[in-house]
């Protein structure tokens, strides 16, 4: 009953009054203390925005707020790996959907050569376009890493990665600098011996650290994970987890994330042990 009680207010109201709604939306939910008030809620948000793209198919924002959405639930709550697949692809198509609306000719070079797609975005694109092309590069990283078990999918992740360092070179603190954490991710998901750079990956999550004053919690948590593991360095392991721990949490637009952090944080330091022995 709320939901539909909440889906037929938001449709009385004037278009300029729902625009409002996804950017408010996720600062509240990013802000928001209790992981688990968020993933009670997330359900009846996705079933909202499906709602509103139905209402505003064209409408960029909706779009976009609905492939953040479905890429968090993806990322963080979904209840299994299928469901996971199921959400990315979901976020997946609402990000290219927004892509397409706001440029049909970038829409269409991301599916050619990986060359041309990073040659066009340095010559004909700037720092107004930096929101939607990460939105679309962050559902499509979304979208690999559920797809780990398909070589074709992480043969895109070249693409996903040229893409994030185009945001990274124009605004380098892009979204509390998470655009730092995903590239981290990026170089750090394989070994050397396969193409991964983890040393180019433990850059980028202490550039994520530096532009945050230590404050992004999910960017220790993954350097802990993705780069101290893959080095087998257990003090620098315990130690990004213990200062995890250690941290306020509150942060405008990363307590959500860092609430998270802890969790995954008290899980890794639990196995240390075990993991280097």
């Amino acid at each position: 009953m709320k939901l539909i009680f909440s889906v037929s207010l938001l449709l009385l109201l004037n278009a300029c009054s729902v625009g409002n709604l996804p950017g408010n939306l996720s600062r509240s939910m990013m802000n928001q203390e209790d992981p688990a008030v968020v993933a009670a809620g997330a359900p009846a948000y996705l079933l909202l925005l499906d709602a509103l793209v139905l209402t505003y198919p064209d409408d960029e924002d909706f779009l976009l707020a609905g492939a953040k959405l479905y890429g968090a639930y993806a990322g963080v709550f979904a209840q299994d790996k299928e469901q996971a697949k199921l959400m990315a692809d979901k976020a997946m198509g609402y990000a290219r959907r927004a892509l397409c609306e706001y440029d049909d000719d970038l829409c269409q070079r991301v599916d050619g050569p990986q060359d041309q797609l990073i040659q066009a975005l340095q010559e004909d694109y700037d720092e107004d376009d930096v929101p939607v092309v990460y939105a679309f590069a962050a559902a499509w990283a979304g979208w690999v890493q559920a797809n780990t078990d398909d070589w074709n999918a992480i043969a895109q992740v070249g693409k996903v990665k040229g893409m994030m360092q185009w945001v990274a070179a124009l605004q380098p603190d892009y979204d509390n600098a998470t655009v730092q954490v995903y590239l981290g991710v990026l170089e750090t998901q394989l070994p050397p011996s396969l193409g991964g750079k983890p040393e180019l990956g433990r850059r980028y999550f202490e550039r994520a650290l530096e532009f945050t004053n230590d404050r992004h919690l999910m960017a220790k948590v993954l350097y802990a994970k993705q780069y101290a593991r893959m080095l087998f360095d257990q003090p620098l392991h315990d130690r990004l987890l213990q200062e995890t721990l250690a941290a306020d949490p509150k942060a405008e637009g990363l307590t959500l994330i860092n609430r998270l952090a802890q969790r995954q944080a008290e899980t890794l330091l639990a196995e240390s042990a075990e993991f280097f022995e």
